[in-house]
């Protein structure tokens, strides 16, 4: 028995007997208790006690709980920004030129459904939205368009992108350009917020009547990096020639049986391979207007002429549609050594941030760094590729296709464009869309 309860038993018996301190001789009820008894009702007082204490504390922190769930709820509706509310500002229609490096993208166009990376335009349009610029990420919101859409992997050097955006100015005040020192500055503001390998680098804050990036657009100019070595660029350069002029190039694109084409005739206005160094040539391709994946489609070729595995002429065959109405089945080169250089459009106003102040210093510090980044990374597989033992594959029994990516499609024996399978004709592809379309509707 703990001490506690030998002298809470000690003072019941003295109560008992009428000798407790107070001097009671009033009867007790404990008076006849056994010492079992007495530590029983001891046991259930202190469990009573202890049930009453904690109901009381309980009781005590659900208030202070309450008050300072209160005092949160009161200071988060104090620090809750207020909403911006577009309707109040001005907007006008500009016409933004950028470049971005297209590695890490999954393409330019921003998608209605999940992409694995983020899109050039997802990327822009956000850092529009978090500076309100532009009142929500619903393209139709703000008579969005775009000029050249490249896909996953690919680059841009002046990609032009129109829309609608708030405004400092009023309607008035805009078309006097001695106020557009008063404007938002965009291109600082937006490269503020976007990634070093998206950057904006001019905008004209008065495009003509009418203005729509893509349909303005004159000619667009794609170019095509890729390694010299054990190709014959005299050749390439022979069949590159042979696309000139307005030709039909459905055996030199993917079709998309989406979009309904049937008129696959487009034309090409400059058609040359360039030396960049020595070792790196460009494909040099100017045209009024490309199909899907027609550039890589066109490379692809290129480089099997430069391999000798075909002729220069074998672009005149891929043209002749009497003659090869399908396509042959045959890869594309690769994403990345592609990139819209230029998009050519009507005399516009361009802008372009200063480049003797902090902000511009600070821009191409980044760039400088990116470039050095990437420098830094091809020394050291240069050292990785030194270091390791080295086949030679000009003894290799397989032929290697050449994708421009460097490691190409082994084939066990080359078969000629002539001789391959076919892909399935327009009129086909086009028809199986639209019954799956009809059935979808059904």
């Amino acid at each position: 028995m703990t001490d506690f309860i030998k002298k809470l038993v000690g003072k019941m018996k003295a109560v008992s007997t009428g000798t407790s301190a107070i001097g009671s001789k009033k009867e007790s009820i404990y008076v006849n208790w056994s010492k079992e008894q007495l530590i029983r009702r001891i046991t259930e007082l202190e469990t009573a006690n202890k049930a009453h204490s904690e109901k009381f504390h309980h009781i005590e922190d659900n208030k202070k709980r309450k008050l300072s769930q209160e005092e949160i709820t009161k200071s988060k509706a104090k620090k809750a920004p207020k909403k911006f509310d577009f309707s109040k500002h001005n907007t006008r229609f500009i016409a933004l030129r950028f470049a971005y490096l297209g590695w890490n993208y999954n393409g330019l166009a921003i998608q209605k459904e999940y992409t694995p990376l983020p899109t050039v335009e997802g990327t822009i349009l956000e850092a529009m939205n978090k500076c309100k610029l532009v009142p929500s990420m619903v393209l139709q919101d703000y008579k969005f368009s775009r000029c050249g859409r490249t896909d996953k992997g690919v680059s841009a050097m002046n990609q032009v992108i129109s829309l609608k955006v708030r405004s400092n100015l009023t309607d008035e005040e805009q078309l006097d350009a001695a106020n557009d020192c008063r404007e938002i500055p965009y291109v600082h503001v937006l490269n503020q917020l976007l990634p070093d390998d998206i950057r904006i680098s001019a905008v004209c804050l008065r495009p003509p009547p009418n203005f729509d990036a893509r349909f303005s657009c004159v000619h667009r100019h794609y170019k095509y990096v890729f390694n010299g070595k054990n190709l014959d660029v005299d050749k390439m350069s022979k069949a590159a020639l042979y696309f000139l002029g307005e030709k039909d190039f459905r055996n030199f694109c993917k079709l998309d049986g989406s979009k309904q084409i049937t008129n696959f005739k487009r034309t090409i206005i400059s058609s040359k391979i360039l030396p960049l160094s020595e070792t790196f040539y460009c494909f040099d391709l100017i045209g009024s207007a490309f199909l899907w994946h027609q550039v890589r489609c066109m490379m692809a070729i290129l480089f099997l002429v430069g391999q000798s595995l075909e002729e220069p002429e074998i672009v005149l065959h891929l043209l002749d549609i009497e003659k090869t109405p399908q396509r042959p089945v045959y890869e594309m080169a690769n994403d990345i050594p592609l990139l819209l250089y230029d998009c050519k459009f009507p005399k516009m106003e361009w802008q372009e941030p200063a480049v003797d102040d902090y902000k511009a210093i600070k821009f191409t510090t980044a760039t400088e760094a990116l470039t050095l980044h990437y420098e830094l990374k091809a020394a050291v597989c240069n050292i990785f590729k030194d270091v390791l033992p080295t086949a030679d594959t000009n003894n290799f029994s397989k032929t290697i296709i050449n994708l421009g990516d460097g490691k190409g499609k082994v084939v066990g024996s080359y078969v000629k464009l002539k001789d391959r399978n076919v892909m399935e004709p327009v009129e086909v592809v086009n028809a199986k869309y639209s019954n799956r379309k009809n059935k979808k509707i059904k």
